[in-house]
């Protein structure tokens, strides 16, 4: 099996990309392929990331030796913001190196290393570099994280203009269906538009329900 990081986003901010990312990890491992989810850069924070602790508490590990060594949450910033004013607010600036370095060493003990973004595609990590940039220059094969939520297939089909354009492999498409409080007709219309639209222009693409646990 070829080791790999495969980058996870999002069509927006609060999509459920934290409970998607943790259950695919906890699928993958299920099938015997040895996982473990990254935060890219996790805001709004201080001592640890609370998207691992979601991760974790989906995969039923609790945390695990490499998130006790910051592997896994290599860049944290307090505010509760986009990474690039997060960092001006900090005072710093985001350690790119550190954060490849770090998902290289983790991808020496697993098959598979999820790296999940902050927000959707298209959010700034500086002034000049938008996330889905640095997943293109990269070369990071890449999951984009959707739902049937209303409003759901005009931001799922502008992200996947925007993921064509820059040759991004899309590795595969998570429909989150949780939370279960959503319209139901809405729900399945968006799920059946947007499997036709990546059977017409996705066709290698993946497309994975996730349920609610």
């Amino acid at each position: 099996m070829k080791k790999e990081i495969i980058f996870v986003s999002g069509i927006d901010t609060a999509i459920g990309k934290s409970y998607a990312t943790g259950f695919l990890a906890r699928e993958w491992n299920r099938e015997g392929i040895k996982t473990i989810t990254q935060k890219f850069i996790q805001t709004g924070n201080t001592e640890i990331s609370e998207d691992i602790e979601v991760h974790r508490q989906i995969m039923g590990t609790g945390l695990v030796e490499a998130d006790r060594e910051r592997l896994t949450m290599p860049e944290i910033f307090t505010y509760p913001c986009s990474p690039h004013l997060a960092a001006e607010i900090d005072h710093r600036d985001i350690d790119f190196d550190k954060i490849e370095q770090a998902s290289q060493t983790l991808l020496q003990s697993y098959d598979r290393v999820l790296l999940e973004g902050a927000g959707g595609l298209m959010v700034p990590l500086t002034r000049d570099l938008l996330t889905i940039d640095y997943v293109a220059q990269k070369n990071y094969p890449l999951i984009l994280v959707t739902s049937g939520r209303l409003g759901s297939i005009n931001h799922t089909l502008l992200s996947l203009e925007a993921i064509e354009k820059r040759g991004i492999r899309l590795h595969s498409v998570l429909y989150n269906l949780y939370p279960e409080n959503e319209d139901k007709i809405i729900q399945h219309d968006t799920e059946e538009y947007i499997r036709t639209w990546l059977e017409r222009h996705f066709p290698e693409t993946e497309f994975i329900r996730v349920p609610c646990l």
